[in-house]
């Protein structure tokens, strides 16, 4: 019988020791897998570090002023570069505009030269075709336009060689009304550039212009 009791005894013992060790096993595993809020833990070391250390302060520095200092740069280049496309150099100020000597120009003539990569129709009227654009009942346009809406002199008429249907080049002195004629649709235009017949919806667009003097003019 003491024999017996000596080996309970012990047993007893060997399991309340077995039992306390698997707890604080279970305690130091549940501390590894759900750490707390206060602290983090290495599983690798088993070493506790307050949140927020050196290391990663000094990597989150880094990080949040490297982006700051892309954002400036990037932002200053947009400037630069909208400040630079709002000051048109001389070269960009001369294609805008284009200067025409008008003395080689036979009355009832057409030219034709090139402004913006666009041709421009340059006609000089004879009295006949100032008369018969001035003739034109102007309810009867599509889009209408009086002659004088589209002449700064009478006697020259400039407007953009390009149909406002599908942007083919017109033919001058050509057409039912003596004007222009796009061979590609059909459009017809009298002697103002106006659209009479054909598909095409609008006028022959008139461009900015002015006279510097009788025999020249500046377009754009």
């Amino acid at each position: 019988m003491v024999a017996a009791g000596s080996l309970h005894t012990m047993w007893r013992g060997y399991s309340t020791a077995l039992t306390k060790a698997t707890e604080k096993a279970a305690n130091f595993t549940m501390a590894l897998k759900t750490p707390s809020g206060d602290i983090s833990y290495d599983e690798a070391v088993n070493q506790r570090y307050a949140p927020g250390d050196v290391d990663k302060k000094a990597f989150n520095y880094f990080v949040l002023t490297g982006g700051r200092f892309i954002y400036a740069a990037g932002a200053r280049l947009l400037i630069l570069k909208f400040i630079t496309s709002m000051s048109a150099t001389k070269d960009v100020l001369a294609l805008a505009s284009t200067e025409v000597n008008l003395s080689n120009i036979a009355e009832g003539g057409c030219v034709t030269i090139k402004w913006r990569g666009k041709p421009v129709f340059i006609r000089s009227r004879t009295e006949a075709e100032i008369a018969e654009a001035n003739s034109v009942d102007i309810g009867s346009l599509r889009d209408p336009q009086t002659d004088a809406e589209r002449t700064v002199n009478p006697k020259w008429l400039i407007t953009v060689g390009v149909c406002t249907h599908l942007g083919c080049v017109p033919l001058p002195n050509a057409g039912d009304y003596g004007g222009w004629f796009c061979p590609c649709h059909g459009s017809h235009y009298d002697v103002s550039g106006r659209i009479r017949k054909g598909p095409a919806p609008y006028n022959l667009e008139v461009p900015e212009y002015m006279f510097i003097d009788d025999d020249n003019v500046q377009i754009g």
